[in-house]
């Protein structure tokens, strides 16, 4: 018997099929001796990487010590109004202090892989120039305790804090900031690639450039539209550069990507039209970031619903920004549902109702599905050889009970849901190589303060004790049965 895989029946046939056509065996899956029907039909592939995320700013604390230069999130979060109840990043979890002891809880749960991020300023106070070799050597001491526990390193090296200097030189609307963050990548690259094999350029450009028109995020300022666009540009430019430097300083065998945010376009009903339309959205909904990285040129749609605002390059950048990437990070955590239009673009994006139910930040929609249509709509559309989830996660009011435990069955309920459509794609063939949740440890998270909680350890941040939450307990069990049942 020959099982296809969804998209190729959906090729095949062009409407949507019953859902047990789809399934086919998993490779190391048990199976009946019909070769039809699957034992555990919840697992994950052998060699499936589970993993946390966190970054920089929002974890590490010290924000005055051993050299590190101030970020524009050290202004921003300094400045009254600008987050919740002048909620700053200066202790976060003093993770700066206690990465050994989280690595042994990471450890005790079994976790296979940590995704963190690079302080720019703490390597390079001033954007450029002189190093701090302090710096340099705190982020070797976190590769080596990862690697004594059996962790494997995936290291980002722009996770939205831009040395405060380099702001003051215009940011990202200066083309120097993307030469300036080349030369920290392959400077990175160069010293802890021995170690780490694993970089990805950026975290979700989208997220930070909107600090340009945004007053909720670093550097809070109001841009034209003009000037958004240019200033985006700049920063799929230095993503491209970036790639190219690390490749230049890097050991052999390291791979190199980017975890972005794409816009997550998810049939709003599993039929051909609506799926056709997700797979159109996903190109032009992300057009300006995701599309040129893949593809080395902007959407016509884009360039002229942009007209005159549209951003100036030449052929040479272009070629830059789609240097080839050895895998793609996605970062999902709500759906953007997408229906089949009779129009020029031929899809429509619907708003959520004011009932549609949410985790505790009011932006996190409840859409499982999302993890499935995302990573399995890239995958068709771009064809890349392997794709990590870097980052899905669940916020929460989250609070210890008397017996000094936190029953988080919300977020047990979301990550449940989610890690059941990720499966899904998995058992379909779409290439995805790892899961990493976020997070590990409650955090600072940016405009939010301390008020919304993301980690499965809660984090008194008055003492810094971490306790593990219900949800903790569940994602061991992930892991060590390597899925959900």
């Amino acid at each position: 018997m020959h099982l296809f895989s969804r998209r190729t029946l959906l090729k095949l046939f062009g409407a949507a099929v019953p859902p047990a056509a789809f399934l086919r065996p998993v490779p190391g899956m048990a199976k009946c001796e019909s070769n039809s029907t699957i034992i555990n039909p919840r697992s994950f592939p052998k060699g499936f990487l589970w993993g946390s995320a966190a970054s920089a700013y929002q974890v590490e604390g010290a924000a005055d010590e051993d050299g590190r230069g101030p970020s524009i999130w050290d202004t921003f979060s300094h400045t009254p109004g600008r987050t919740f109840h002048g909620d700053t990043g200066d202790v976060a979890d003093d993770v700066y202090h206690r990465y050994r002891e989280d690595i042994q809880l990471m450890k005790s749960m079994g976790l296979m892989s940590y995704r963190f991020s690079i302080s720019w300023s703490r390597i390079i106070p001033d954007g450029t120039g002189t190093v701090n070799m302090k710096g340099m050597d705190y982020y070797q001491r976190v590769v080596d305790a990862l690697l004594e526990a059996g962790i494997v390193p995936f290291c980002t090296l722009f996770h939205w804090d831009l040395p405060q200097t380099l702001q003051d030189k215009g940011g990202w609307q200066s083309r120097d900031t993307a030469k300036a963050f080349a030369d920290y990548a392959g400077l990175v690259a160069g010293k802890l690639s021995d170690r780490v094999k694993y970089f990805m350029t950026m975290n979700e450009i989208s997220s930070f450039v909107s600090g340009y028109v945004d007053s909720k995020s670093a550097p809070g300022l109001h841009v034209s539209p003009a000037e958004l666009a240019q200033l985006t540009h700049h920063a799929v430019l230095a993503h491209g550069m970036g790639v190219q430097a690390i490749r230049a300083a890097a050991h052999a065998g390291t791979e190199v990507g980017i975890a972005d945010n794409v816009v997550p376009t998810t049939p709003v009903i599993e039929t051909a039209e609506h799926i056709k339309a997700a797979a159109k959205a996903i190109r032009e909904e992300n057009a300006r970031i995701f599309t040129v990285i893949q593809e080395g040129k902007y959407p016509e749609a884009y360039l002229e619903r942009l007209g005159k605002a549209a951003p100036r390059f030449n052929a040479e950048e272009m070629r830059t920004i789609a240097s080839p990437l050895d895998f793609v990070g996605l970062n999902v955590y709500t759906p953007s549902y997408v229906r089949a239009a009779d129009s020029l673009q031929g899809y429509e994006i619907l708003p959520f109702p004011a009932s549609y139910p949410r985790m505790y930040s009011s932006w996190l929609t409840i859409g499982p599905e999302a993890l499935y249509w995302t990573p399995t709509l890239v995958a068709e559309v771009w064809k890349p050889r392997k794709i990590y989830i870097t980052e899905n996660g669940a916020s929460a009011e989250d609070s210890l009970t008397p017996e000094g435990t936190v029953l988080d069955i919300g977020r047990v309920m979301y990550l449940r849901n989610y890690l059941m459509h990720l499966q899904r794609a998995v058992t379909e063939g779409v290439p995805v190589r790892g899961y990493f949740l976020w997070s590990f440890l409650d955090n600072f998270e940016w405009a939010d303060g301390y008020q919304r909680r993301f980690g499965i350890h809660y984090v008194d941040f008055a003492t810094q004790k971490r306790t593990p939450k219900l949800s903790a307990e569940f994602y061991r069990q992930v892991i060590k049965r390597n899925g959900l049942a």
